[in-house]
């Protein structure tokens, strides 16, 4: 049993633990929003994007929003756990945080490793939908036309990749590529050096694994800090919960 003088100091180092840990996770539960709505945006911006990639890749943003939905769930819990000062539900929250956080690093570490494989998986469904191209409106041309039209590009490494497809023996090069619509007729489209002058003459191959890369290093750069911040929660619960049972204080 602890003296008085002893519980008179350990007091307020109990209550300022309370108040630091509460406080933080407050700002892990507004976290986990963070993480739902990258997801959602992530979902939303790269859609055209993930349409070209394995359907493993697809699932990332619901990843995302599966982990939001998980650290606001355990940030709840957090709360709950520091406001009853119960020590066994402490150290529960900080096994789950760390579990959590390793699961985040393995995640990422294996993005890192896997990244130029995602690179050549897309730039092989990218020759696939060029191949395959249609006026059908079937989800992977629909691709190439809004990612032609939305970077300026055509093709995968340059424009005359379209004259190996069978579309151009047909109508030529597709008009998602053409500068100006206006300015843009069938005629100048199945003949390349007139083609030429009309359309986006970069492939888009570069353009879209750039633009992916600069913003999934927005998704990982937050879902990184996310994981290196719940370092300082498992820290926090684990002083709490030792401070209460050393001393055997309830929390005020």
């Amino acid at each position: 049993m602890a003296s008085p003088s002893r519980r008179l100091q350990t007091k307020p180092v109990i209550t300022c633990l309370k108040s630091v840990l509460l406080t933080y996770t407050f700002v892990f539960w507004v976290s986990g929003i963070v993480l739902l709505a990258v997801g959602v945006w992530g979902r939303v911006s790269l859609a055209v994007y993930f349409s070209l990639l394995d359907e493993k890749a697809t699932n990332v943003p619901f990843v995302l929003v599966g982990a939001g939905t998980v650290v606001v769930l355990l940030g709840t819990f957090g709360c709950f756990a520091t406001c009853r000062g119960s020590t066994w539900m402490l150290k529960l929250y900080a096994m789950l945080l760390s579990l959590i956080f390793l699961i985040v690093l393995v995640a990422a570490v294996v993005g890192f490793v896997f990244r130029h494989e995602i690179k050549t998986n897309f730039e092989s469904n990218l020759n696939l939908a060029l191949r395959d191209y249609n006026m059908t409106a079937d989800r992977h041309s629909e691709a190439v036309d809004t990612i032609q039209r939305t970077l300026h590009c055509c093709g995968v490494q340059n424009y005359s990749d379209w004259e190996r497809t069978e579309y151009f023996t047909q109508k030529g090069i597709p008009r998602s590529c053409c500068k100006s619509q206006d300015d843009c007729s069938e005629e100048d489209l199945k003949d390349p050096s007139k083609a030429k002058l009309k359309v986006f003459v970069d492939g888009c191959f570069f353009l879209v694994t750039s633009t992916m890369e600069s913003k999934m290093s927005i998704v990982a750069g937050i879902s990184f800090g996310i994981a290196c911040f719940q370092l300082v929660g498992i820290i926090l619960a684990c002083c709490l919960s030792q401070y209460i049972t050393n001393n055997q204080y309830e929390m005020v």
